[in-house]
């Protein structure tokens, strides 16, 4: 059936369409309606032929390549302790790299897991790879199963004990100097020693693991440095400042992952499984789909399912951020990691293992540490070649002077000691990631899935939003507005035109026959129901053709519409409404009007990205009068009558002058998302438009979108803040060096404390108002 004037001509062939439900896109539930949005090919009031449009992934930054997948592989995984930063991430990835028969390694931060490929399982490899980590000074615990859960602690008592060692022998030592100076002194020394003997092992032990130039080595430098010229109160105040670093280091840096660990914390362990009446309780990641368990009042979902109970209220705030618990009936989707409010519920398991709402964000999660944002990169190399610079600068500047100008060795051995502290790269290296992962974090809380540093880095420095209208802006839900009978009664019309309608799935015809059930109209379906190509639906009604057709499509009917007709469409069509006519024997039986309802948040989220200074656009294939006046309710720029391959061509154009990004279901438009500057998904975290977007609105809301704006800007602003933090205090110190100004304490202050500072400026972005 044709519906507009142009694009819609597509629903001639709609009858192929429910033939062939392979091409279905069901969305998943509207948390602000607790209905499943059935985007069936939904568009014909902006309908576009995407039967041949191939789903694209538009990856900015790819990651890297998976392992052979020729060659077998077996993928381990360990959940790693005491890996505070990404910094320490690069140490372990460097620690294992040089082990044998390992062919790839996956480690991220954010979510404290390692990742090793290896040819085969084996007793062998485990025990070399763990020996490995505890080597590095870490913990690793190997997940044995999907759902190994192991909860983080911001401060272990375990680790507070080497600083509080030292801290006791410092005084100590403080006291003996009061007392007898020379004494003292070699207190003072042999404090230094037990303070630097971990710090110099864990440094032997990077640097025979391919990291040469980490902060222990350039410490345990200076410490001894230091303890050769005398300087033994110096070296050791900068070990206890430089462990008293690393422990608010960890600190911050936990808090940053605390919200994405608290995902994992969402799933229960064990769940209540009913099997032919009987109740008993299993793990929850032995769950298997087709599975009915039972949940009761405060209990969370282990897995996402469809509700087989006759109604249930959910709280989904943990995963969506919508604080209001949402009334779901028989049959719809409820994600994993819900949580039920009222009464004891049963569901039927939909989900496979680790496949469930909750394991895919972590899984974006994830992924997106290996999709670093272009300054993130910049900054991995620049930090490469930062710090030997740094340390043959500092040997230069130990040699150079005594030996041409004959000053004494003690001062420039203490200002080259002093430089070689500013050399660490700490604060910048994780300047960018510590933002990163507390963008995602934020972003995750209320809503928003953000695919990588990339995406985040582009979404920030976007200045066009161009919108699919159907599904996007509109509730993807036409329905009936205007039936305008001509010489058969408004029953008589309504039957024939669901008897011709009846059994399509095409939202259209769908709304029309929704209209007749809910008048209490009786129809059969129509006999040889068959589309005309370009030109509508036809069906047969005791022995009588009936034709459903787009009113500039009747010319091939050899049917002429009365100008009073004519000019009713007309006025129709320039209220926004969608017109189909119903046509036997050339002479119109009927008008019926459809419209698409707006979001109700759509008005409120595009002011508020007209209030951020972004310019907005809408791309349909809708008719210009219908396209025209949902435009001027949402005072949006507009596009109208586009097939795919035009939205394709207008983003293309804008792309090349404009940062552009691209708001749809992911599949229709997957070619405009993908040549945007960004592609953001509406849907929920188990949408497959996830796979072809930067970003995904898992709130299906719209108002998400402001809200994810504002957060990418301000991180954005965070990282080159942090940045020049980082390179600003260090450029200061490293001149205040040289020239004697500032020496080994406030060296060592500068170091952990600017990582400090840049990591707690990260963590502003986890306070961030919703």
């Amino acid at each position: 059936m044709l519906y507009n004037n142009k694009s819609t001509h597509q629903h001639a062939d709609h009858h192929c369409h429910d033939s062939c439900q392979n091409i279905t896109h069901n969305h998943a539930h509207n948390s602000l309606h607790a209905r499943n949005i059935n985007k069936n090919h939904q568009s014909n009031l902006g309908r576009e032929n995407h039967d041949h449009i191939q789903t694209q992934t538009n990856d900015l930054d790819p990651p890297p390549d998976e392992p052979d997948q020729q060659s077998p592989t077996v993928k381990l995984t360990w959940k790693i302790q005491g890996m505070d930063c990404a910094h320490c991430a690069q140490k372990i990835e460097n620690g294992i790299k040089t082990l044998p028969d390992i062919n790839q390694i996956k480690i991220t931060f954010s979510t404290g897991k390692l990742m090793v490929f290896v040819p085969n399982k084996n007793k062998e490899i485990i025990k070399l790879i763990e020996d490995k980590v505890v080597e590095l000074g870490y913990t690793p615990i190997f997940e044995s199963s999907p759902h190994h859960h192991e909860h983080s602690h911001s401060l272990d008592k375990k680790a507070l004990l080497p600083l509080v060692t030292l801290g006791i022998l410092i005084v100590i030592s403080y006291i003996i100097l009061l007392i007898n100076h020379d004494i003292g002194k070699y207190a003072f020394i042999v404090t230094a020693i037990i303070g630097i003997i971990p710090i110099a092992k864990e440094a032997i032990t990077l640097t025979r693991s391919g990291t040469p130039f980490a902060i222990e080595t350039l410490m345990s430098i200076s410490a001894i440095g230091a303890l050769f010229i005398g300087a033994a109160e110096e070296a050791t105040m900068v070990i206890f400042l430089f462990m008293i670093g690393e422990m608010l280091e960890g600190i911050a840096s936990n808090k940053a992952k605390k919200g994405i660990s608290s995902l994992v914390e969402l799933m229960p362990e064990e769940t209540v499984i009913v099997v032919d009446g009987n109740r008993k309780t299993v793990a929850s990641h032995s769950l298997k789909p087709d599975d009915i368990i039972e949940i009761s009042s405060g209990g969370r979902l282990p897995a996402d399912v469809i509700l087989i109970s006759e109604q249930a209220s959910i709280d989904e705030s943990a995963l969506t951020g919508e604080s209001i618990p949402v009334n779901y009936l028989y049959g719809d989707k409820i994600l994993a990691g819900s949580l039920v409010v009222d009464n004891t519920i049963q569901l039927k398991v939909v989900s496979e293992t680790g496949q469930n709402a909750v394991d895919r964000i972590l899984q974006l999660i994830e992924d997106a540490e290996e999709r670093k944002a272009p300054i993130e990169r910049f900054i991995d190399r620049f930090s490469r070649y930062y710090t030997p610079a740094i340390a043959l600068l500092s040997l230069l500047v130990m040699v150079i002077p005594p030996l041409l100008i004959q000053t004494d060795w003690y001062t420039w051995i203490y200002r080259g000691l002093t430089l070689l502290l500013i050399g660490c790269p700490c604060a910048l290296v994780i300047s960018t990631p510590a933002v990163i992962t507390s963008a995602l974090s934020s972003a995750a809380k209320y809503g928003v899935l953000i695919k990588g540093g990339a995406a985040l880095e582009h979404i920030g420095s976007i200045k066009m939003i161009a919108f699919d209208k159907t599904g996007t802006l509109t509730e993807g839900k036409p329905q009936v507005t205007d039936v305008i009978n001509r010489d058969i009664t408004t029953e008589h019309l309504l039957t024939v035109v669901a008897a011709v309608e009846s059994g399509s799935h095409h939202p259209l015809a769908k709304a029309i026959l929704d209209y007749a059930k809910q008048n209490k109209i009786v129809f059969t379906e129509a006999n040889n129901r068959k589309a005309i190509a370009g030109v509508g639906i036809q069906g047969d009604i005791n022995q009588e053709t009936f034709y459903v057709v787009a009113p500039n499509r009747l010319d091939t009917l050899s049917t002429q519409l009365p100008q009073e007709d004519a000019q009713l469409i007309q006025q129709l069509e320039t209220e926004g409404k969608t017109v189909v006519v119903v046509v036997s024997h050339q002479k119109l039986l009927g008008i019926i009007a459809l419209q698409d309802v707006l979001r109700q948040d759509a008005v409120s989220a595009l002011n508020q990205l007209h209030q951020l200074g972004l310019k907005t656009l809408m791309l349909t294939g809708d008719n210009e009068r219908a396209a025209k006046a949902i435009a001027q309710q949402l005072n949006i720029d507009y596009r109208a009558e586009l097939l795919p391959a035009d939205k394709l061509n207008e983003i293309e154009k804008i792309s090349t002058t404009t940062a552009i990004a691209m708001v749809g279901d992911g599949i229709n438009d997957s070619p405009a998302m993908k040549a945007a500057t960004v592609g953001i998904a509406m849907g929920s975290g188990t949408d497959v438009a996830l796979e072809t977007a930067d970003a995904a609105l898992t709130k299906n809301s719209l108002l998400s979108l402001p809200k994810l704006i504002r957060l990418t800007r301000f991180a954005n602003r965070n990282i080159k803040q942090n940045i020049t933090i980082a390179l600003g205090i260090k450029l200061i110190f490293l001149i205040t060096s040289l020239f004697g100004i500032t020496g080994l304490w406030l060296a060592v202050l500068a170091d952990s404390g600017t990582t400090a500072i840049v990591t707690a400026n990260a963590l502003r972005l986890l306070k961030l108002k919703k």
